[in-house]
């Protein structure tokens, strides 16, 4: 018995008999050999963490446009935050913490750069539209390693299309990291608009705070102790808790979220971005190679497409600016 195998047994033995079980994974699209060291769900988890599209979250839009300052959130950091929150669950409810955290880790990998501005602003230019749940399916089916993908177990994957709203994910992780996702950016976008200053600690709703606490600490820790008594077979939040939740969310969707001093440079990422797609379109070229091959194979739209919302807040500003942006002329 290897170490893979071993970790396997422990899972039996262990884990709540609705949990997702490695050694009963649906599998890959392209089967492999097992690792004799980790169990499929941890080998997902390394490939995502490795990947590039991971690396790039760090310089991509959460809510703030490019905040002064350090201590504002980035995808990375939110992504990170998901994890925390997901794996606390997943421990407690003796689920499987190893697909939770690879689903966690995975999940926003298609997101646009200047968040869900940018996700906007391309929804509106291609043609079949534009949604980052199913941008990450593809980074990680067809764009990670030069088109070869990181080919994902089929939970993974199934938990990456349905961490948004209006869908259902098959394994009770996927249904946690989906909650999780809400716990996280309601909260830390309350910590974030208030250290903005476009929002007063005190205008939250109180029948809001009253149920969930004052604190971001407080909030997060009673959305969990609620999750883990009402989730049995099934993960579920407690009615009181979740109304609660919802109206707060409501609250920043209607307070923060259209805020004018925090959304004022949103204005110019539809300008940007629509640059960038119309002249990429008709200069393919100026692409790398690999997105070169997509717009043979895919067309031009599509790989125009995965070359912009691939790009960090950074690069985009930078490549609009080498684009069209006159430079000063310099004589020798």
């Amino acid at each position: 018995m290897d170490v893979r195998q071993r970790t396997e047994e422990i899972e039996r033995l262990t884990f709540a008999p609705w949990a997702t079980f490695s050694d009963a994974s649906r599998g890959r699209a392209r089967p492999e050999p097992q690792d004799p060291i980790r169990p499929v769900f941890q080998r997902d988890r390394d490939r995502v963490l490795h990947c590039k599209a991971f690396r790039r979250l760090k310089q991509k839009t959460q809510v703030f446009l490019s905040p002064e300052g350090d201590l504002y959130r980035t995808r990375l950091t939110h992504t990170l935050e998901v994890s925390q929150i997901a794996r606390t669950i997943a421990r407690a409810l003796r689920l499987n913490e190893d697909l939770t955290e690879a689903i966690s880790l995975a999940h926003d990998l298609g997101h646009t750069p200047f968040g869900h501005a940018g996700e906007s602003a391309l929804d509106k230019l291609c043609p079949d539209g534009f949604k980052h749940y199913r941008q990450s399916l593809r980074v990680v089916d067809k764009l990670e390693k030069d088109g070869k993908g990181l080919n994902l177990t089929w939970e993974v994957r199934n938990g990456i299309i349905t961490h948004t709203k209006g869908t259902w994910a098959a394994t009770p992780e996927g249904r946690i990291v989906r909650m999780a996702d809400q716990i996280a950016f309601v909260n830390h976008d309350i910590e974030d608009a208030v250290r903005a200053g476009v929002l007063d600690p005190a205008t939250l709703p109180k029948e809001c705070t009253a149920v969930l606490g004052e604190t971001k600490s407080q909030r997060i820790t009673t959305m969990i102790n609620s999750i883990l008594l009402h989730s049995d077979g099934d993960v579920a939040v407690g009615s009181e808790e979740e109304e609660a939740f919802l109206a707060l969310k409501d609250f920043m969707y209607a307070n923060v979220y259209t805020d004018r001093t925090a959304k004022r440079e949103e204005q110019k990422v539809e300008k940007v971005l629509t640059e960038l797609y119309e002249y990429y379109l008709t200069h393919i070229d100026q692409m790398s190679n690999f997105y070169l091959q997509l717009a043979y194979q895919e067309g031009r739209d599509r790989a125009v497409t995965d070359y912009i919302s691939g790009m960090s807040d950074e690069f985009a500003i930078r490549t609009f600016e080498d684009v069209f942006v006159p430079r000063k002329w310099h004589v020798l």
